[in-house]
C-alpha cells in the first residue's frame, strides 16, 4: 500500500551496502514538509530490525515548541538489498518510497535522498557540517534530475 514508485530522471543507486548505511545521519538540506516543518538539529538514525528491514529513528528540534520531536519508522528493500531503493512507514500500513541516488560509494558520508515524487529530497551526511563542493555537486544532481533546489531549506545544527 501507499506511494514507492520513482521520479522520472532519477536513477537508485547500484551495489549499494546497507550495513556501511547504518547509523546516524544529519539532515543536511530538505525540501519543505509538515511533518518537518520549523524543526532543525534534524538526525536520523538507521538500524537493523529483526524482521531484515531497517529501523528509522528521526529526531528534530522544535524552538516553537521548545522540545525535541521523534518519529520511529520501518523500512525494507523494493528490489534488492544491493540497490538503494527503499519503502519506508511511518503511519501503519502507508509506504512511500525511499530512494539514495546520490551516494559516497567508498565512505558513505553523503547521501542524496528523495521519496515518490520530486517534492521530498533530503541531503544527509555523516557529520552536521558537509564540505561546500560536496554539497553543491549533490544540489546540482538533484537539480539536474528535475528537483526545484531554489527551495531548499538548510537544516541549523548550531550548538546554541
Amino acid at each position: 500500500m501507499g506511494c514507492a514508485g520513482i521520479p522520472e530522471d532519477v536513477k537508485p543507486v547500484d551495489n549499494f551496502r546497507i550495513e556501511k548505511y547504518l547509523g546516524k545521519w544529519y539532515e543536511i538540506a530538505r525540501l519543505d514538509h509538515s511533518f518537518e516543518r520549523g524543526l532543525t538539529h534534524v538526525t536520523a538514525d538507521y538500524s537493523l530490525r529483526d524482521d531484515g528491514g531497517v529501523r528509522i529513528l528521526n529526531r528534530g528540534y522544535s524552538a516553537k515548541k521548545g522540545s525535541w520531536k521523534e518519529a520511529e519508522g520501518k523500512a525494507y528493500f523494493v528490489k534488492g538489498s544491493d540497490q538503494g531503493y527503499l519503502k519506508v512507514s511511518f503511519f501503519g500500513p502507508f509506504y512511500g518510497s525511499y530512494i539514495i541516488f546520490g551516494l559516497d560509494h567508498e565512505n558513505y558520508q553523503y547521501s542524496l535522498v528523495c521519496g515518490p515524487d520530486k517534492s521530498y529530497l533530503w541531503i544527509l551526511g555523516r557529520s552536521p557540517i558537509m564540505k561546500e563542493d560536496i554539497k553543491y555537486s549533490l544540489i546540482e544532481k538533484a537539480a539536474t534530475s528535475g528537483f526545484d533546489t531554489s527551495k531548499l531549506i538548510f537544516v541549523d545544527h548550531d550548538k546554541s
